[in-house]
């Protein structure tokens, strides 16, 4: 069975505090894009548990990876026999995008349905959250806005189909710890999930990002990128999540051509 973890895209993104369990609470509206990785599972016909890769490097061991976090998990609790697992990476690690987030919780989702477990989406998503602040999100994979860790989620009725998507990503991965560890908090917060603005004009002022502060000081080369796509017309770019990538949304694409050499670079469109 292959699946598609898709990857997001962060509208504003406000830090509000720190939690006395150690971590932030923030606030942004999370748009799933269609920027995607495969992800095969199969029952194993040996009784052996495989795990392999392909595409993008990720570095880490077979054990850190989230997938196999998200088998363990599930195996231990439905006592689900071994499994042999492929994932190819596209989605970028490092760049805010919520790569590894999202084959995490499609990994949960796949499982459910290959064994036929009849988990509901609650309960899927509280799994999901001990396995990441972002996780969550990917159950459900619609707009939303995501408080607390990432993990309390508004559903969002605006309407994100028409928007084209630039998204660049330089060779620079952002650790989500480091940013963190950096990040100050405003305690400013973003309009309700039911007052989200249709009219982008003031997009730049109500939806901005916190980390761009601290990642732009250490790598004025996203910075750039981000004056790049309001240059060639966005009508709102901004750095997503924690960094590194940069999106742009576009009514109509432009003519990007030699622009973001030795980039990773995609076009395309919300889910």
């Amino acid at each position: 069975m292959i699946v598609f973890p898709n990857a997001k895209i962060n509208i504003g993104l406000r830090v509000t505090g720190r939690r006395a369990d150690g971590f932030h609470n923030i606030e942004t509206y999370m748009i799933p894009v269609k920027l995607a990785d495969a992800l095969e599972v199969t029952p194993s016909s040996d009784g052996l548990f495989a795990f392999t890769m392909s595409g993008i490097p990720v570095e880490g061991s077979e054990g850190s990876n989230l997938c196999v976090k998200a088998f363990r998990m599930m195996q231990q609790r439905y006592r689900l026999p071994e499994v042999k697992i492929h994932l190819h990476k596209v989605i970028p690690m490092g760049a805010g995008l919520g790569g590894g987030s999202s084959d995490a919780a499609f990994t949960l989702k796949l499982l459910n349905r290959l064994f036929s477990l009849k988990i509901c989406n609650n309960e899927l998503a509280g799994m999901a959250a001990e396995l990441g602040s972002d996780c969550p999100f990917f159950i459900e994979n619609r707009p939303v806005l995501a408080t607390g860790r990432g993990e309390v989620l508004s559903k969002v009725k605006a309407d994100f189909s028409l928007w084209q998507i630039l998204l660049v990503k330089p060779q620079i991965s952002v650790s989500t710890a480091w940013a963190y560890s950096h990040v100050k908090s405003t305690g400013y917060h973003l309009p309700d999930a039911d007052k989200f603005p249709s009219d982008t004009s003031s997009w730049d002022k109500i939806f901005p990002n916190d980390f761009e502060e601290v990642v732009f000081k250490k790598w004025p080369e996203i910075k750039d990128i981000k004056q790049s796509l309001l240059a060639l017309g966005a009508r709102y770019a901004s750095m997503s999540g924690s960094g590194s990538a940069v999106f742009g949304l576009f009514e109509n694409l432009p003519d990007y051509r030699g622009l973001f050499k030795d980039h990773f670079v995609w076009e395309g469109r919300m889910l």
